[in-house]
Formats: structure tokens, sequence, C-alpha cells
């Protein structure tokens, strides 16, 4: 699948992100084994710390749902800011060294490896 697609799917995660409280919508789409997409958006609590992000969401659910093998992942923010350190970490575990993109609002976006996001991993 081409990134563009992907990136694509990401863009639909992102419509339908909970993000009441931060206004910062993020989307991802999990490319996983036999073309399937899992997709991924934040969801915001009040408290905080329950909150969970759009990489996570993808993952586990792909997880919950059976796969365990993926492809590549697409991530979509307004400013195409980079995952959080927990999120890293997920990735470096679960999703080793599959291809990163990540966009902006203008669908640029630019791939990257888990080794160059988090170079010193948990583990």
């Amino acid at each position: 699948m081409s990134p563009e697609k992907l990136i694509e799917h990401a863009y639909i995660a992102q419509k339908r992100a909970k993000a009441p409280y931060s206004n910062y919508k993020v989307g991802a789409a999990l490319h996983v084994k036999n073309d399937i997409i899992v997709l991924g958006c934040n969801v915001e609590s009040k408290a905080y710390p329950t909150t969970l992000c759009a990489e996570r969401v993808a993952i586990f659910s792909a997880l919950a749902q059976g796969h365990e093998s993926f492809m590549a992942i697409a991530l979509v923010t307004s400013d195409g800011a980079f995952p959080c350190g927990s999120c890293r970490q997920i990735l470096y575990e679960y999703a080793k060294d599959i291809p990163i993109y990540i966009s902006n609002a203008s669908s640029n976006y630019k791939k990257y490896s888990i080794t160059e996001l988090l170079p010193y991993p948990f583990g």
C-alpha cells in the first residue's frame, strides 16, 4: 500500500478523534497483513493520564483483533508532530522496524523508522 493511501486512512481516523480539551486531533492508520487497515484516533479524558493516543489505539486495536504482523503506520496531526514517548515505546515493542509516515494538515509527510524516533528504547 502506498504511503499516500495509508495517510488518507489516517485522515479518516483523525476526523473521529475525541479531543474536547486540547482540540488537537490525531489520526493513525496501521497497515497489517492482508492489506487490512486498522484505524486509531486520540481519545481524551478530563483525567488526562487516562487519555489514549491514536498510535496506541491503532496498535492495541489491531492486537485485540488478532493481528500481529504490521507493515506500516501513518500518523496525521495539524502540524506533523512526532509520537509521544509512550507511543514510541509501544511502536518499538510491537511494530519493530515498520515505516512510520508522519503527515501534517497539508498532506506533507516524511518517513521515519523507530530507531530514528527512539534511539534508546526501554528493554
